[in-house]
């Protein structure tokens, strides 16, 4: 084991509230249950970084749309009966003692101490269901205890640019952070700066952003959320704050990379970042691979396509004309002669048999995946569409913001969604000349 240490370690993993940000991608599922890269969910994130540390207790806690989260962990994550790891979980409930939905972060907790006291454990680790990164959770958890700190908070160096979007911590030369402020104004910033280091300060990284992700103390927890701050519902808004000046509270800054995944166009350049030369982040890392699914499925076929800078998930059958800067996610049907542009295709949660194929053939419904000769740039084609031939989807900064049936047009990328039908000849923006 890498640390013993970690055996004292319980993890929970905030599954969030409805994801309004997502949407579509929400529409369906919870933000955890969100799939990315292909062929994961935005939930294997937080667990395989857990599993990466041998930190094998852990709780997500979800309200909305929990179905398919529900259905990925039982169908992902068996340890083995020897084992004390466990991936549960914990969705919002009525009950005599509470009435309510979690109403914020740190409500969800709450509500949730009841399913901790069945474990034994020292310290609590917060970590939020809708980030990209890889962290030793073993080097938080040391340095958390080397400096008898009460709460220790995940910090990221952030430019000026980025800061008035965060969270922002000013720390002493001791590493304890001695002040907050929720989204700072631009002219406020000189007086928040803290030191990052010589490295992260000649990118011009002052600031220290809050990540979002916490190492509690068992009975400061506790004495937090039912005695000092009962009435709270939110970490970083009231728990943190609250506890700066009256407990340690400690700074562990990470300097690898992390984005916060919360909105769409967040989403859509995390995914196809992904498949620069050499990506930020590295799902290539055999020492901290990322956990999913294990589907048993076919390698994928590919006839007469110019690829470049893509990924292409198993089980697909692809003959388009040419797939640029995108991805191709699992079981991806694509037609010859279509041209696929900075898009993340989903992909399919099962294939259609040729019998099928052929009765939706004759009923003029589009097979499953992509049809024959259409253009798709700054897209992103959610699970289970249907695409005819000559459909044109583009997305530009131009196209204004709407919202119908079929898909969501947001910061000028479209969105189709899950399950959707778009008949021959589609067309959803202007092709450039």
């Amino acid at each position: 084991m890498k640390n013993s240490l970690s055996k004292n370690v319980l993890s929970v993993i905030l599954g969030g509230g409805a994801g309004s940000r997502l949407y579509p991608l929400t529409q369906t599922r919870s933000k955890p249950a969100v799939p990315i890269a292909g062929q994961y969910r935005l939930v294997d994130i937080p667990i395989s970084n857990c599993i990466n540390s041998e930190i094998g207790r852990m709780f997500v806690l979800t309200q909305f749309n929990s179905a398919s989260l529900n259905k990925h962990i039982k169908n992902t994550y068996h340890f083995s009966v020897f084992s004390s790891a466990f991936v549960d979980i914990i969705a919002a409930e009525q009950t005599p003692d509470s009435q309510s939905w979690f109403q914020g972060t740190a409500d969800a907790v709450r509500q949730s101490l009841k399913h901790f006291r069945q474990h034994d454990f020292k310290y609590l680790l917060i970590l939020s269901g809708d980030q990209l990164y890889q962290m030793d959770l073993n080097e938080f958890l040391e340095n958390h205890i080397k400096n008898n700190a009460d709460i220790s908070i995940a910090t990221t160096p952030v430019n000026a640019t980025d800061a008035p979007d965060f969270g922002i911590m000013k720390k002493g030369e001791d590493g304890f952070i001695h002040s907050f402020v929720e989204k700072p104004a631009s002219h406020e910033l000189d007086q928040w700066q803290s030191d990052t280091g010589s490295e992260m300060q000649a990118q011009g990284k002052n600031y220290l952003a809050s990540m979002g992700i916490y190492i509690f103390n068992k009975k400061v927890l506790y004495d937090l959320l039912l005695k000092d701050c009962a009435d709270s519902t939110d970490f970083g808004k009231e728990i943190i704050p609250y506890s700066i000046n009256k407990l340690n509270v400690l700074s562990y800054q990470y300097n690898g990379y992390w984005t916060d995944i919360g909105n769409l166009s967040s989403f859509f350049e995390a995914n196809l970042s992904l498949t620069d030369e050499v990506p930020a982040f590295n799902l290539f890392d055999g020492d901290n691979p990322i956990y999913t699914r294990a589907r048993m499925l076919p390698s994928s076929k590919i006839d007469g396509t110019q690829i470049d800078r893509s990924m292409i998930a198993d089980g697909s059958i692809v003959h388009a004309s040419k797939i640029e800067h995108s991805i191709v996610g699992l079981r991806t049907r694509i037609g010859r002669g279509t041209v696929i542009n900075r898009s993340y295709i989903m992909g399919n949660d099962y294939f259609e048999t040729i019998e099928d194929i052929e009765k939706n053939v004759k009923g003029a419904i589009p097979i499953l995946g992509i049809g024959e000769q259409c253009y798709i740039k700054n897209a992103i084609i959610d699970k289970n569409c249907r695409i005819g031939n000559h459909v044109q989807i583009i997305g530009a900064d131009n196209l204004p913001d709407q919202d119908t049936e079929l898909f969501t047009v947001k910061n000028g990328i479209v969105a189709i969604k899950k399950g959707a039908v778009l008949p021959d000849g589609f067309t959803i923006g202007v092709h450039p000349v």
